[in-house]
């Protein structure tokens, strides 16, 4: 699984960024930071297909993977986890939905909205939001948190904080987030991308379902029927 862990954080938002701007650094090596310099990397990014908007939703994006990466090591150690088969086929959807939402690919570059700052001040508004309600789920989970589907050691059915009104609150989170940065993008890749990664944590999210359906028995089941997956009052 290590390789496939590597793979994968070689590609998340956090590195797309990096490398976006030491590209346009390379492209424009006398830029510095000076007010004439700060205005050709907008304007270079915005014709590689990363205006202001995008720069400012991967900014919001390297800040919580920053914060994921460190709180991931308080985590406690797992008795039962999905198979490596199972695990790999999620990231590799997460993988490619996330080259979907975060790059401009040729070819699906055509815009689904039109170019908008309200709309982009909204989708902004919206990423920084469900950051902070994602973070007030992981932190509300502790160390039972894991980014594969598995069963912790001394595990406990969590229902206090967001686990009141969803019994998902971190995919509802990340799915906001992923949501948010497609509606600052408003280009058709970012859509694509976006139905994979809902697939993957629909698929993420029945597996889940399923594991604490066994582990917790009758009382995840009458958590299941007082509280929505993702959505109250929708899904």
């Amino acid at each position: 699984m290590q390789p496939l862990r590597r793979i994968r954080a070689l590609l998340t938002p956090t590195v797309i960024a990096v490398l976006l701007v030491a590209m346009l650094a390379f492209r424009h090596p006398g830029s510095g930071l000076s007010p004439a310099g700060f205005n050709a990397f907008v304007a270079a990014s915005a014709r590689r297909g990363y205006p202001p908007g995008m720069l400012i939703s991967l900014a919001l994006w390297l800040v919580l993977s920053v914060y994921w990466e460190i709180a991931a090591k308080t985590a406690s150690a797992a008795s039962r986890s999905e198979s490596r088969l199972s695990r790999g086929f999620h990231l590799a959807l997460i993988t490619l939905g996330q080259i979907l939402v975060f790059l401009p690919v040729p070819g699906l570059r055509a815009r689904w909205l039109p170019q908008s700052t309200p709309l982009i001040v909204i989708g902004l508004a919206m990423q920084l939001a469900f950051s902070v309600f994602m973070i007030w789920a992981r932190r509300t989970l502790g160390r039972h948190w894991s980014g594969a589907v598995t069963t912790k050691q001394d595990h406990e059915l969590i229902r206090s904080g967001p686990y009141r009104l969803v019994r998902h609150p971190i995919y509802t989170g990340l799915m906001g987030i992923y949501l948010a940065t497609v509606l600052v993008s408003g280009e058709v890749h970012g859509l694509v991308g976006f139905a994979l990664l809902s697939l993957a944590y629909w698929r993420k999210i029945r597996m889940e379902e399923h594991y604490l359906g066994e582990l917790f028995g009758p009382q995840y089941e009458a958590y299941r029927s007082a509280t929505a997956a993702l959505i109250p009052g929708v899904f």
